[in-house]
C-alpha cells in the first residue's frame, strides 16, 4: 500500500488529495480518522485488488462510505462507452471532475487477457500532424488518480468477462514522459497495489529526451516504446515536430543510455503512411536504427488510421507486409499490429475525446 508522506502545503497544512485514487494511504488515515486502522487496508484492498466501486466495498460500514464518498469523490464521470470488434474493443470517453476536459481509454479484450490503453494528457502538445489527439490540442496534465482511475474502472469492466487485465500501455492520450511524475506515480501503484507485473507495463514517448533518462533511474523494469515513425531528421521534423528539439542523434544516445542500465528490449512504433515513410530508403534507415541498439528494437508496424486533420492515407497491407520483409531481411524482428476499433476511432492515433481538431496537409 502507498504510504508515501503526505505532501505539505506553504503553510505547513496537510494537502488534501483531489480525488478517492489521488490519495495516498496516509492521506486516506487522515480521512479516516478516529476508525480502526485496518479500516484503511480494507478500504485500500477494495480499491486496487478487488476494483470494487466505493459502494460495494462492504467490508465498510453503509455511513462510512457515503462520507468517504462525500468528502473523496472519483475523477471520471463516464460519458459514452463505445464498442467494436463484436464486443473485444471498449472505449471510454471520460468527463473529468473540473468539467472541461474530457479524455478517452481504450480496453482490449483477447483469448486470455486484456490490456488497456491509458491516456496520460487531456490532450496533446507534441503536434503529431497524423494523430488526433495532437492535432486538438493540449488542455492539462493527468493526475496519478486520473490515471490509475482509468485502470481500475476499465479491470471492473474485463471482470464482467472474467477476465483479468494483464497489461498497461501509456499509448492514448498525450505525451507521457511529458508528464513523468504523475505516470511514475500511476506506475507505482498499478505494479505495486494492482497487482500488475513492471514488465507488463508500457510507457510509450514520442522521444522525449530528458523524460527518457528519468525513465531510466526509476526502480521498476518497465518497457519503453519509442514512436519514431521516421528514421532521418528531415522527415521526423516534418512528423514528429519534437525531433527539432530532441533530434535522432540525442534520441538514440538516450535509448542506449536506457538500454544500459534496464536490458530491455526497447521497441519503434512506426504508423505506415503511403508514399511517406513506406519506401525500400525507409525500411533500410529504420534497420540501421534498430541494429544499432543491443538487444535490437522490436519495430511495431501500424498502417495509419484515419483521422480528419490529415489528409494522407494509410500504407496498404500488401506494402505493409513487404516493409516487414525488408526489415526482416536486414535482420530485424518486425510486428504488423493488427488495427482495432478503428470504427469507433478507438485505433492508434485516434483518440480526441471528441475535441475539434486542426485540419492539416499532406506530409512532404
Amino acid at each position: 500500500m502507498n504510504t508515501n508522506p503526505q505532501q505539505q502545503a506553504p503553510e505547513g497544512e496537510v494537502v488534501r488529495p483531489r480525488s478517492l485514487y489521488d490519495a495516498t494511504g496516509a492521506q486516506l488515515a487522515e480521512v479516516l480518522a478516529g476508525e480502526p486502522a485496518y479500516r484503511v487496508k480494507q478500504l485500500w484492498a477494495g480499491m486496487y485488488e478487488q476494483c470494487k466501486p466505493l459502494e460495494d466495498i462492504t467490508t465498510l460500514s453503509a455511513p462510512l462510505r457515503k462520507r468517504l464518498s462525500e468528502e473523496l469523490p472519483t475523477s471520471l464521470l463516464l460519458v459514452r462507452e463505445s464498442v467494436s470488434d463484436k464486443g473485444d474493443t471498449v472505449k471510454f470517453l471520460w468527463q473529468l471532475a473540473d468539467g472541461n476536459h474530457p479524455i478517452e481509454t481504450v480496453l482490449m479484450h483477447y483469448a486470455d487477457r486484456a490490456t488497456v490503453c491509458v491516456s496520460t494528457q487531456a490532450g496533446c502538445a507534441m503536434a503529431c500532424g497524423f494523430c488526433a489527439t495532437g492535432q486538438a490540442g493540449f488542455n492539462r496534465q493527468l493526475t496519478v488518480g486520473e490515471i490509475v482511475e482509468q485502470v481500475v474502472r476499465a479491470s471492473r469492466h474485463a471482470k464482467q468477462r472474467k477476465q483479468r487485465v494483464a497489461n498497461i500501455v501509456f499509448m492514448g492520450m498525450g505525451e507521457p514522459l511529458a508528464n513523468e511524475p504523475a505516470v511514475w506515480g500511476a506506475v507505482e501503484r498499478i505494479h505495486g497495489d494492482m497487482g500488475i507485473s513492471a514488465r507488463h507495463i508500457t510507457v510509450s514517448t514520442v522521444g522525449i529526451v530528458p523524460g527518457i533518462r528519468t525513465l531510466a533511474t526509476r526502480p521498476l523494469p518497465v518497457n519503453l516504446a519509442v514512436s519514431l515513425h521516421a528514421a532521418r531528421d528531415e522527415l521526423r521534423d516534418d512528423l514528429v515536430p519534437i525531433n527539432k528539439r530532441y533530434p535522432l542523434k540525442d534520441l538514440m544516445t538516450a535509448c542506449r543510455d536506457y538500454l544500459r542500465v534496464k536490458n530491455r528490449r526497447i521497441s519503434f512504433e512506426w504508423a505506415m503512411i503511403a508514399g511517406v515513410n513506406d519506401t525500400a530508403r525507409d525500411a533500410s534507415e529504420l534497420a540501421k536504427l534498430a541494429l544499432s541498439l543491443q538487444p535490437t528494437a522490436h519495430v511495431n508496424l501500424i498502417p495509419l488510421n484515419p483521422t480528419p486533420g490529415f489528409a494522407t492515407r494509410g500504407t496498404d497491407m500488401a506494402g505493409v507486409r513487404r516493409f516487414a520483409e525488408r526489415l526482416s531481411d536486414r535482420g530485424v524482428n518486425a510486428t504488423v499490429r493488427r488495427n482495432r476499433g478503428t470504427d469507433i476511432d478507438a485505433a492508434c492515433g485516434q483518440l480526441a475525446a471528441g475535441q475539434p481538431v486542426v485540419i492539416g496537409t499532406k506530409a512532404k
